[in-house]
């Protein structure tokens, strides 16, 4: 029977993973294997869970990078601390309190299959678990030496290429056009012995950015560097370079990964640790640059310090201050380029968190400071409490309780600006097929903070009042179902809006396992916002085996969006997409292939679809208009040491004999692009 723990959209693939077989995980010298034939399990988990989520806004390349990282080098689940294991999405708090137990009370596992003695831990998440973790003896080992390190480390080099088979506006080099051409690559090493050292350089370069000239006269657009220290003494961490950080629930600090609506069920809505993590990914606005370290100064007592200071893009005003913070690290013009690291940032601040006994609490604060001030336009209204200034300051307390059936969280933040912002959540496990989760959230308008980022139905931590309500219920072995509501209500205009608004949010998703090789599912969400409502259903079919795999799914949406005029109607859109997956695999060869048809009227009821496709990328589509988008992903591991990945994807428009605009315009209705990845270990 399926256990509440299968929360949120997990559970869709936990129910798909009915038929896999189990793989055995090695340490990081070797590869691990794959249930899956075309893609990893995880990135089947990340899959469902997107197909609900707000992955606009959400920092999906990011995660996927972490969980690659983690399926490449598992850890040993006898020494993994509690802070590794809440890495996993899959994991509750109190899930992780159970490992722990167990391998305290026992001295460790001899087995992976000893998980099955933890009642909480359910079938289908030891399968998952197995491509994370493995079991190795107990004995810790001291920090090892130099010698050590550099003899037994693991070397990886990985390059990567995007070839567009068409021409943009602005790929016509010169005055008018972009100032490099139009081929996207990069190239990622990394060194790292098991979970001590960690090491590597990242460089990036986007389609239009020149190469080797001007700015970038040492090649790449974008660099990244990072070294991680682990479990050195009593200093748990220690990174110089390039990091990111996630502290207590987000409300101050956190430019580390968090997920939406739905998959905040899965994690019961518990705070974090303070969590330092190396950025090396190609994202050239969500990090932090300089040093951070965690410190045990005792049982369950933690310390962590950070210092920051990096370059940014922004757009000045006429008075020479910061008018609008700019994150998306293009620099293909002269305009762009005029733009790129005008101004400089600089962080400096701490944690210290304690925990005992299930309890926890934690206290985080910080002091930031820009080159030039922050001068936005307030005399809009959506921007009236925009911070203005170059110095801020920010502090908040976290705390926490985690038992078999209660979880409960919450955090309370202000700083300079004069406001606060709190937000709780409790979560109860009323028996082994019911559990409801509440979260209430009060983020003044005055309240701001530059590096929150956490639960809001807004696009930042402020101006916003809420409550939401989840469950999920497995009322026989073989359905589970899973719905939230969340209301919003924020006092202050947003942005298009010159009065107070709302929002309501639900969602209801049903999962039937049909048999061990059969899933099927449902989703319909419906969603009214400052006068527009948007209605998406989906229906889908998941049928598999140990060699190939098949997902039929039928998405459609419809956006109606009331009228400014009393007297005048409001408009109606709608759309639909048909989208069929399939994967086989043969020896070394892993194939995968997608074909979708989708027919909308217009971009306010466009469908998203997900894509396998290479390694630390999330590939989503957004589609609307009529036409058709088709892929192809060849995987191989030809042995070892060497990987190699391909995909070609097509989408041919039947309405437009031109796509995008501007600079990005395309003079035709197909778009084709062919991507490789190479990646070397040894």
């Amino acid at each position: 029977m399926l256990k509440l723990f299968l929360i949120g959209s997990s559970q869709i693939f936990y129910a798909s993973l009915c038929c896999a077989q189990s793989s055995s995980v090695v340490k990081d010298s070797l590869p691990v294997s794959s249930a899956s034939p075309a893609s990893q399990p995880w990135q089947q988990l990340l899959l469902e869970l997107s197909e609900t989520e707000d992955f606009e806004t959400t920092l999906w390349e990011d995660y996927e990078e972490d969980l690659e990282e983690l399926a490449q080098h598992p850890m040993n689940l006898n020494v993994a601390t509690r802070e590794e294991l809440e890495q996993l999405p899959f994991l509750t708090a109190s899930q992780v309190e159970d490992i722990q137990a167990y391998v305290y009370r026992y001295g460790g596992m001899k087995s992976m299959a000893e998980l099955a003695l933890i009642p909480s831990i359910s079938w289908y998440q030891r399968q998952l678990m197995d491509y994370f973790f493995y079991v190795a003896d107990v004995t810790r080992q001291d920090f090892p030496g130099i010698k050590t390190i550099v003899r037994y480390g693991k070397h990886e080099l990985m390059g990567m290429l995007k070839v567009p088979f068409y021409e943009r506006k602005g790929d016509v080099m010169g005055a008018d056009g972009y100032l490099g051409y139009k081929y996207k690559h990069g190239v990622r090493y990394q060194f790292r012995y098991g979970d001590y050292v960690k090491m590597g350089v990242v460089g990036a370069q986007d389609a239009g950015e020149p190469f080797g000239s001007g700015k970038n006269s040492l090649g790449y657009d974008f660099y990244s560097f990072y070294i991680q220290l682990k479990k050195l003494g009593r200093w748990k961490n220690i990174t110089l370079g390039r990091y990111r950080l996630h502290e207590g629930l987000g409300l101050i600090l956190n430019n580390d990964f968090s997920f939406g609506k739905l998959s905040i069920l899965s994690s019961f809505g518990r705070s974090m640790p303070s969590t330092i993590r190396v950025h090396s990914s190609r994202s050239s606005a969500n990090y932090l640059q300089g040093a951070a370290a965690t410190c045990s100064l005792m049982k369950g007592l933690d310390i962590t310090g950070f210092v920051s200071y990096r370059k940014i893009d922004a757009t000045l005003s006429s008075n020479g201050g910061i008018k609008t913070i700019l994150k998306t690290g293009l620099h293909r013009t002269s305009s762009e380029i005029a733009k790129q690291d005008v101004a400089s940032n600089t962080l400096v601040g701490g944690n210290i968190n304690y925990h005992h006994a299930g309890w926890h609490a934690g206290a985080t604060a910080f002091y930031t400071s820009f080159s030039l001030p922050l001068t936005p336009n307030t005399s809009q209204l959506y921007k009236r409490f925009s911070p203005v200034g170059d110095q801020f300051w920010n502090a908040s307390i976290d705390y926490g309780y985690i038992s078999h059936r209660w979880n409960i969280a919450g955090e309370m933040a202000t700083g300079d600006c004069g406001a606060i912002a709190t937000l709780n959540t409790i979560s109860y496990q009323f028996t082994d097929h019911f559990l409801l989760m509440a979260l209430q959230r009060f983020y003044s308008a005055r309240y701001y903070s530059l590096f929150s980022n956490s639960f809001s139905e807004g696009s930042a931590v402020q101006d916003e009042n809420g409550a939401y309500l989840g469950f999920t219920w497995t009322p026989a072995s073989r359905w589970n179902i899973t719905a939230y509501s969340d209301f919003a209500y924020f006092v202050w205009p947003k942005y298009q809006t010159r009065e107070s608004t709302h929002s309501w949010d639900n969602l209801v998703s049903i999962i039937f396992q049909a048999s061990r090789s059969l899933a099927l599912g449902g989703r319909i969400r419906y969603k009214d916002k400052a006068g527009t409502t948007t209605e998406r259903l989906r229906l889908y079919a998941n049928l598999k085996n140990a060699k190939w795999f098949a997902k039929t799914s039928v998405e459609f949406s419809e956006n109606k969006q009331a009228s400014l005029m009393e007297n005048e109607k409001g408009t109606i859109s709608r759309g639909y997409m048909l989208n069929e997956n399939l994967g086989t695999s043969w020896r070394w060869l892993r194939l995968s292939g997608s074909f979708g048809y989708f027919h909308t009227q217009d971009y306010s009821s466009r469908i998203y679809v997900y894509e396998p496709g290479l390694l630390y990328q999330m590939s989503f589509g957004s589609f609307y208009g009529e036409g058709i988008r088709y892929a192809l992903v060849a995987r191989s591991e030809i042995n070892e040491h060497l990987l190699v990945i391909a995909k070609l994807g097509t989408t041919d428009y039947f309405d437009r004999n031109r796509i995008s605009s501007g600079k990005q315009e395309i003079a035709g209705s197909r778009q084709m692009d062919l991507e490789i990845q190479v990646k070397w270990k040894w």
